[in-house]
Parts: C-alpha cells; sequence; structure tokens
C-alpha cells in the first residue's frame, strides 16, 4: 500500500505567464499576496504579471523580504502582509525559498497555526488560503512537493512537511528561465537530478511505483537537456523540458523522501550560506559511493537514464560508472567541486556532521544506514 498526492492542477508552455490574470484570478481571489525575491523584482520579472493581474481588477501586495535558505523572520513578516492585505490567496513566482515561504504563509494567514508547532511530518492541519506557485528556476521541484524548509536559529533547519502545503496550481513557463545564469542552472539542474536519484532509491515505506516511474523519466530529461540549458541558455526547448524534469523529480521525491545527500547539505547552507543546489552537488557523489553497497541494484537501473552510453555496460558494473558520470557532469558543468572551493574551512566539518545527523527526518530513507563519523569522513572526501 501507499500513497500519492501532487498538485491539483498544472500549467505548462512557453508564455504560460501571459494566461496568469486567467487562471489564477478565479483560483485566489480579489486580493492577492504576491511572494518574491528582491533579485527578482530588480531584474524585472514581476513586471508584466502583476500588470496584467491589476488590469484585470486584483488588489495586488507584493511581500518581496524573501532570502535565501528563509528564516523564520520572513514567514512572520509574510504572514503579517497578508493579514494586513487581507488576502484571498498567494501566488509565489521565484525559485525554491519564495515557493516554500509562500507555502507556509498561505498556511498560516489560513489557519491561525503557530509556526513553532507545524515543523515535522504532519503537524500541519489547515485550512490554508489557495495557493499558486511560478517557479523561475528548475531545480527545487517545490511547486510539487509537499514540504517547506525553514532555516530556525543561526543554522539549522527544519521541514514542515503536510499534504495542506500542496500548491492548487503550478504554472511552468519556460520563458521566465532564459535569463537564468549558467551556474545557477547547473547547480539547480544537478538539484534536481539528486531529486530523482534519491526518490529511486529511497529506504522510505512509500518508495512507489509511481514515484519511480516518475523519477526515471526525469533523469531522461534532465540528462539529456542538462548541458544544452546550461550552456545555450536561450534555447527554450531545453529549458522546458529542464522544468518538466524538475517538475517530475519533485512529484517524485514528494511522496518517495529524499535522504542522506540533503541531510548533508542542509547544514552546508545553513552555516555557510552556500545555494542548496550548489550544497547537494558537493556532497552527490561521496554520498553515492557510500550509499553504492547497498543501492548499487537501484543506480543501475536508473544510470543510462541519465546517461544513454551507459546501456552498454553491463548492469553489474552501471552502478558504480553511474556515481562517476555523475561526478564527471558537475565537473563539465564547471560546478564547484570542494567545500574548500566554497570557502568552507577544514575545522567546520565536525560541526557540519554533527548538524547533519539532526536530519534524522532524511536519513531514515537512506539506502544504507550512516553515524556521524561517517557522515564525517564524507565531508572529508569533499573537501
Amino acid at each position: 500500500m501507499f500513497t500519492f498526492n501532487t498538485t491539483k492542477s498544472i500549467v505548462c508552455g512557453a508564455g504560460a505567464m501571459g494566461r496568469l490574470a486567467e487562471v489564477v484570478g478565479p483560483l485566489l481571489g480579489e486580493r492577492i499576496l504576491v511572494v518574491s525575491d528582491k533579485g527578482l523584482i530588480r531584474l524585472g520579472f514581476l513586471e508584466k504579471p502583476l500588470a496584467a493581474l491589476r488590469a484585470a481588477g486584483v488588489a495586488v501586495a507584493v511581500f518581496d523580504e524573501v532570502e535565501a535558505d528563509p528564516p523564520e523572520a520572513n514567514i512572520l513578516a509574510g504572514v503579517a502582509a497578508a493579514k494586513a492585505h487581507g488576502a484571498t490567496g498567494v501566488l509565489a513566482i521565484g525559485g525554491g525559498s519564495p515557493m516554500d515561504v509562500a507555502k507556509v504563509i498561505a498556511l498560516i494567514a489560513g489557519s491561525g497555526e503557530s509556526l513553532s508547532e507545524i515543523y515535522g511530518i504532519g503537524m500541519a492541519k489547515g485550512p490554508r488560503l489557495p495557493l499558486a506557485l511560478v517557479p523561475t528556476t528548475a531545480g527545487t521541484g517545490s511547486e510539487v512537493t509537499p514540504i517547506a524548509i525553514i532555516t530556525t536559529g543561526e543554522a539549522e533547519k527544519k521541514g514542515v512537511v503536510s499534504p495542506i502545503l500542496l500548491p492548487d496550481l503550478a504554472i511552468l513557463d519556460a520563458e521566465l528561465t532564459l535569463g537564468l545564469p549558467a551556474a545557477v542552472t547547473a547547480a539547480t539542474g544537478i538539484d534536481a537530478m539528486v531529486h530523482a536519484i534519491e526518490a529511486y532509491a529511497s529506504k522510505s515505506a512509500n518508495n512507489n511505483a509511481l514515484s519511480r516511474g516518475l523519477a526515471r523519466q526525469a533523469l531522461q530529461l534532465l540528462g539529456a537537456h542538462i548541458h544544452t540549458a546550461v550552456f545555450e541558455g536561450t534555447n527554450t526547448k531545453a529549458r522546458e523540458a529542464m522544468l518538466i524534469g524538475s517538475m517530475l523529480a519533485g512529484q517524485a521525491f514528494a511522496n518517495s523522501p529524499v535522504a542522506a545527500v540533503h541531510a548533508l547539505a542542509y547544514p552546508i547552507g545553513g552555516h555557510f550560506h552556500v545555494p542548496h543546489g550548489l550544497s547537494n552537488a558537493l556532497v552527490l557523489p561521496h554520498v553515492l559511493r557510500f550509499n553504492l553497497p547497498a543501492a548499487r541494484a537501484a543506480y543501475s537501473e536508473i544510470a543510462a537514464d541519465a546517461f544513454p552510453e551507459l546501456a552498454a555496460l553491463p548492469m553489474a558494473s552501471r552502478g558504480e560508472r553511474f556515481v562517476e558520470a555523475l561526478a564527471d557532469l558537475s565537473r563539465e558543468l564547471q560546478v564547484p567541486q570542494r567545500l574548500r572551493d566554497v570557502r568552507i574551512p577544514e575545522s567546520a566539518l565536525p560541526l557540519l556532521a554533527r548538524d547533519a545527523m539532526k536530519q534524522t527526518r532524511l536519513l531514515v530513507n537512506n539506502p544504507r544506514a550512516m553515524n556521524e563519523a561517517e557522515a564525517l569522513a564524507i565531508y572529508a572526501a569533499a573537501f
């Protein structure tokens, strides 16, 4: 027995944002809180969407205080903005951070629940305000996941995980991703691949046929198009394939949860503010090498999805080659390779290992059990 939940409605197509008012107006109501960040505002990403909503008679307020690795203060300020506006619905336009923040704003503004009481799995009960999400990166899959990650205190990250967070609508418009720098495209693309890999190999009791099928389709799209998206950034076909691949990977891990790659990536982002996709990329090959004794069969099964040339190898040797192909891909895409490359000192590795062990929600899904000493060894290998 398994359960599978996902976003109720998905609109996909280059130029889909041209239908924004038509699509979200009936769903979100007459007073919409738009959640984004100051960088997207400066780049002019919101000018046309906001103009279209206002031309349709919608009262719009913009909350643009979202930070990378959003702290609790972002949530509380956003809830206050929603209440002050009398928001009837919430619309996020941005990467993973604005989408995660929007989920929790919609929840707390709609239910009055306390942020401190909704961390964990199934603690958030709702109801929430109507919610629509528009990703501007192809990586997090947040538009189809029931998860929001918040930084608590100085560095620790906690998750709010509940089906109530799944949005009512996701809009995938490749035109919104055409301006992404190559470095961001590469790191977020690898992030999406991590989602698919960890979902497929997850030890979760809810690992299921739907998630595994979606994970494989995601890897096929991502593997085939990530080079083009990075090095030919205006290629709309490749950008759309990455968006769809990211979404499929999001649907997969939303139901068959991720594991140790994310558990070891979170402290890197929390302490050193390394973007999440890059944090995953830095530890990915090292965690997968650790997992090989328990996950060789799973990695062998998906190897040729991401790297079709590996189909020529005997199944018995595909798992190891898959891990090395991922490491090669990261280098080809010019992603930083070592923790020292992002200014993490060797003296911080024990702290990272201790904090990674706090991510029990994720580590329980890893194909191979991991202790603190093993986590430290992985960080050392990545250093």
